[in-house]
């Protein structure tokens, strides 16, 4: 780029510089500063004083961030390449600052001497704005993905179809033959085992409460003749286990003639005895005092004084004392 300081003539009005502009990037490539022409149009005058500071279109392309091509329509007037003429005064604009002009006069005679065409806004040029391609395109690809799925599933369909009477043929199971004669039930099951009856509960250490406690014996022999079933005279004969003290003074024996509850309680309600007789089990009463005797069925239980029979009880509660005195 020259850096001719001289004066160009023909009414191009140069000047000595006075000093760069505020933000102005082309300061140090304009030795001296150019007095617009008044002839001729306002682009012609920008274009003779881009070519009298010796700079090329992409040199003010390059600073205005403006396209050359829109560089040189603007010198040219032409406004076919040019966008709508908002953007173009913008560019105009910028040009002046760029090479050192007032912008406000600049614009304001481009104003002038620009004839207006339309009111319309048109983008700048080399840009395509089409609001329906996007939609376009996105519905294309999502119409191949579509019918790429259907012909799948359909391929998939005829594939199971061809297979599938093979697969049944192969497993095909013959139904059973159908029963013929009378129908036949199995043995009858067993009778259930009978419920046993649990043990009747015994507390501990009662047949330690008389003085001479022994524990139960068994029947050796069964009942003599001489027995009776209620009227009395009888002779004691052990007819099973026997429970309570060992011989003793008194020598009172309840025997159950049949099976019965026995429960044998103390002065101050301990109980000394206490147990299910069955048929010919008998209890032997200690020396002691105050004790009395509870039986679920007094029927069911013989009183024997020393060996003899005193015949059945009466009563469902009975002191043993009564059942001593004669």
């Amino acid at each position: 780029m020259p850096s001719d300081t001289g004066e160009i003539a023909d009414g191009a009005g140069v000047h000595q510089t006075d000093g760069p502009r505020p933000g102005d990037d082309l300061a140090g490539l304009r030795p001296i500063k150019v007095v617009l022409s008044e002839s001729g149009h306002i682009g012609e005058a920008l274009g003779a004083a881009r070519k009298a500071l010796g700079l090329d279109e992409d040199d003010i392309a390059q600073v205005t961030r403006v396209r050359a091509a829109y560089i040189s329509a603007i010198e040219s007037f032409d406004f076919a390449a040019l966008p709508a003429r908002p953007f173009v005064v913008g560019y105009v604009r910028a040009y002046a600052m760029a090479l050192g002009q007032d912008p406000a006069a600049i614009v304001a005679r481009f104003q002038a001497e620009a004839p207006k065409v339309d009111g319309k806004l048109r983008a700048p040029g080399g840009v395509l704005h089409d609001s329906f391609s996007s939609i376009r395109w996105l519905a294309i690809v999502g119409a191949v993905v579509a019918g790429a799925v259907v012909v799948w599933n359909l391929a998939r369909r005829v594939e199971l179809l061809a297979a599938a009477p093979e697969k049944s043929a192969a497993h095909a199971v013959a139904p059973a033959a159908p029963v013929v004669g009378p129908a036949e039930i199995g043995a009858p099951l067993p009778t259930p085992p009978e419920a046993t009856t649990p043990p009747v509960y015994q507390t501990p250490g009662l047949t330690a409460a008389g003085p001479a406690a022994a524990g139960p014996m068994a029947a050796t022999r069964p009942m003599a003749n001489g027995a009776t079933d209620g009227a009395g005279g009888g002779v004691f004969v052990p007819a099973g286990a026997l429970y309570g003290a060992g011989p003793t003074a008194a020598g009172v024996v309840l025997q159950a003639r049949k099976s019965t509850t026995v429960i044998v309680r103390g002065a101050g309600g301990a109980v000394y005895f206490a147990r299910v007789l069955a048929p010919g089990e008998a209890w032997r009463a200690p020396d002691a005092t105050g004790l009395t005797v509870d039986v679920a069925t007094p029927s069911s239980v013989e009183v024997f004084v020393a060996g003899t029979s005193r015949g059945r009880l009466t009563q469902a509660q009975t002191p043993l004392a009564r059942l001593v005195s004669p």
